[in-house]
């Protein structure tokens, strides 16, 4: 294999890696730029992974063929907007703490998917093998060398993930929706004198986070596993919400920290062809994703300004 190859492969697997985390982040940039801290991000994520396993194997019983996985991923982005729903209803509508909420949605969500699961498989703490994604080359772009592909012979989802980021940074930044959104994320006081209703901005940027997460997680199941299990995620919300503090809540900024952390994942594998990595225990060459992030929210740590009123709950009586 020559060096190009390897490192159009290498770009590749570090694409395919990042797609999740990409989508889950951006999520986690609408959420909170309007005010509300989601550490649930992972959990919206198994519903995600559930929602796609389970929506695609009906779909595909159904006889839809390839339309199956896309069925998926709408079942993925409707269970992870009522996921986020719980959320919004507990930290918006009841003012709870946002953290405590967001740590609830994981626990709920690792227990009550794996719970369905065997309630509708027979006992069977994995949803069946289901039909997924295949990867897609874009003519002549496919043949350019090292870039044509890693970027131009990926999966559907990676493809929406990139396009994605350049509409989100768009709505946010470049839009009256985006400056209301960032406007109740940072002065809600001053946003509801100015007639944005706070609580309807906040309960959108949750909800988006939760289709985001969704689909996140159903990239997961529909390219790479093939199935829903109760390690389909594995930790994976939590460094998309390290690549969205490292990405400074910039849509740009969070797809290049999420291919920073994809890289991580797709270099972790590659270590593996080499002969001197059989001498080094397993276990650790699976840590090297989260000791990166690790190390990675530690250098973030003062850098990172996030929205001013981040965490924080709005009283219009108070205001």
């Amino acid at each position: 294999m020559d060096i190009l190859t390897l490192l159009g492969q290498l770009l590749n697997s570090t694409l395919v890696f990042s797609t999740a985390l990409i989508f889950a982040a951006l999520g986690g940039i609408f959420s909170e730029r309007s005010g509300v801290v989601n550490i649930g991000l992972e959990g919206l994520m198994i519903f995600g992974a559930f929602a796609a396993g389970v929506g695609t194997y009906y779909a595909q019983e159904a006889g839809l063929g390839v339309m199956a996985p896309w069925v998926g991923v709408i079942a993925a982005v409707v269970v992870g907007i009522l996921g986020s729903l719980i959320h919004a209803v507990a930290t918006i509508t009841f003012k709870a703490d946002q953290t405590i909420s967001g740590v609830v949605i994981n626990f709920l969500a690792a227990g009550l998917t794996v719970y369905i699961v065997k309630l509708i498989f027979n006992g069977s703490a994995e949803t069946p093998l289901v039909n997924v994604f295949e990867k897609e080359a874009i003519p002549v772009l496919r043949d350019i060398p090292i870039i044509g592909e890693g970027f131009f012979n990926s999966y559907p989802t990676t493809y929406l993930a990139l396009i994605l980021v350049i509409v989100a940074y768009y709505l946010l930044f470049k839009t009256p929706f985006g400056l209301r959104l960032r406007s109740v994320g940072e002065y809600p006081g001053a946003a509801d004198t100015l007639g944005v209703n706070v609580s309807r901005m906040r309960y959108i940027g949750v909800m988006i986070s939760g289709a985001l997460a969704g689909i996140g997680g159903a990239t997961i199941t529909l390219t790479t596993t093939s199935t829903f299990a109760h390690n389909t995620i594995s930790g994976q919300g939590f460094i998309a919400i390290a690549a969205m503090i490292f990405g400074k809540w910039n849509p740009v900024g969070a797809l290049g920290a999420a291919m920073f952390f994809g890289f991580s994942q797709a270099i972790r594998n590659y270590v593996q062809l080499f002969e001197w990595s059989r001498s080094i225990p397993q276990e650790f060459i699976f840590m090297i994703p989260y000791v990166l992030t690790i190390i990675v929210l530690v250098s973030a740590v003062g850098r990172s300004s996030a929205p001013a009123a981040l965490g924080t709950p709005y009283d219009p009586s108070k205001r």
